[in-house]
């Protein structure tokens, strides 16, 4: 025994080993590098492919971004400053800026969508953001009716009479809420059609002629720029999710004649070109009207927009829904909850987290077809950059322009792609 022993307690520390540094590849930027870029060779291969595109962009590139012109008056005196050496002349944005953000807006009046962006952020900050106090949703109620009087301007009480439509509505839906439903949601759509075709009119000019008060008028042909891309894109993404939802609940309805009118909807706009839809809002849409009515093209470009988002909506939400098992649903009958507060309690706010991707998919899409109303006389970023380099000054610009217009497009894309990563982050429940 004590022979073992002896042989075997040299093997046996008595001593605890100081902490060490993990080795060099286990640690820091190596290990980053190996296990991102070169954990195979076949990611290797392409990490050292990438490095050679970057490069080749960076000295076929870089130079001409580096030599940059921003003080002056044409093309020819960009030209005369580099004196023939390679570089960009974004003279022409600090030159246009202006027509780039604003289009023919009167100068006089910047202030005014300046004002309508900021309160726009500030309508959206309790939709987006939950930390936001819940009263300011009232703001965001009122702030379309707001931001449409700043941006056209005119007689202010033509928003109050707008709203006061849906005032009527509401009013009418609950004096026949003990009817049915059904009849409800007819009496207040038959309200608020009513109040806006026969009294909307008389009541804005019995006001005005009363209490005069607005901003001066500015004609629909004086937006253009990113200002009629935010406005058509803003109010398409606002109007589109809401009609999108009703239009997912409708094709899976029981009801035949309501299910059949969603389906051929949803199909017939798929189906068709957004620009077909466009030239129909721009040349068919006024011989629908009564005679003498004279309809605004971008709030029917916003219409026929809206109507094109919401097709696509629905099928992504209707994909939601169908993701949801069947438990789900029999759980809210189990709670005895009607149709409506099971689609807003339990169903819906599982299926829109599911359909988060693909609604801000849609929205960053038809953000980026608002450049599609050029082709109907609207002058958007990309028409405004034609006409920038139709003049004699900018004639032979190119790059410069299409870089800023892409630059801004990407501020606003990348934006809600980021804001769609957040969301998700912070409805996650299953902690993997």
């Amino acid at each position: 025994m004590s022979d073992t022993h002896s042989n075997t307690v040299s093997y046996v520390r008595d001593t605890m080993l100081d902490q060490q540094e993990p080795p060099v590849t286990e640690r820091g930027v190596i290990k980053w590098l190996r296990e991102n870029l070169f954990s195979g060779w076949l990611n290797s291969v392409l990490t050292i492919a990438s490095l050679g595109v970057i490069w080749f962009i960076i000295i076929e590139i870089g130079p001409w971004l580096l030599n940059t012109v921003w003080n002056a008056e044409s093309l020819r005196e960009c030209r005369a400053i580099l004196d023939g050496t390679s570089g960009a002349c974004f003279a022409v944005i600090k030159d246009r800026w202006h027509q780039l953000l604003f289009g023919f807006y009167p100068p006089e009046h910047y202030w005014r969508p300046v004002l309508a962006m900021v309160l726009m952020l500030v309508a959206l900050a309790p939709i987006l953001f939950s930390e936001v106090p819940r009263k300011m949703l009232y703001f965001s109620v009122l702030f379309p009716f707001i931001g449409y009087h700043l941006l056209w301007g005119g007689s202010v009480w033509l928003p109050i009479s707008v709203l006061l439509g849906f005032v009527v509505g509401y009013v009418a839906f609950r004096a026949t809420a003990k009817l049915s439903s059904l009849v409800s949601v007819i009496a207040a759509v038959a309200g608020t059609f009513l109040w806006w075709v026969f009294l909307a009119g008389p009541f804005d000019a019995a006001m005005y002629s009363v209490a005069p008060i607005g901003l001066e008028y500015v004609r629909s042909d004086a937006f253009g720029g990113f200002l009629i891309s935010i406005v058509i894109g803003v109010s398409g993404i606002s109007l589109s999710l809401p009609f999108g939802i009703l239009l997912a609940l409708g094709r899976q309805s029981d009801m035949i004649f309501l299910k059949s009118v969603c389906v051929i909807f949803i199909e017939f706009i798929r189906g068709v070109p957004l620009i077909t839809l466009l030239f129909t809002a721009s040349l068919l849409l006024n011989y629908f009207l009564p005679p003498g009515t004279s309809f605004d093209l971008i709030l029917r470009v916003i219409i026929m927009v809206t109507l094109f988002a919401s097709a696509y909506m629905a099928e992504v939400i209707r994909g939601g829904l169908a993701a949801l098992p069947k438990g789900q649903y029999e759980a809210a009958d189990a709670l005895g909850l009607d149709y409506w507060k099971a689609q807003r309690l339990i169903v819906m706010p599982q299926a829109l987290k599911i359909a988060i991707p693909g609604i801000v998919n849609t929205f960053i899409g038809l953000f980026k077809d608002t450049t599609l109303v050029v082709f109907i006389g609207l002058l958007d970023p990309i028409g405004l950059s034609n006409a920038i380099r139709a003049d004699t000054d900018w004639n032979g610009i190119y790059w410069e322009l299409f870089i800023f217009i892409g630059a801004l497009f990407f501020i606003f894309c990348f934006g809600m792609s980021r804001y769609s990563m957040y969301l998700e982050r912070k409805l996650k429940t299953d902690h993997r």
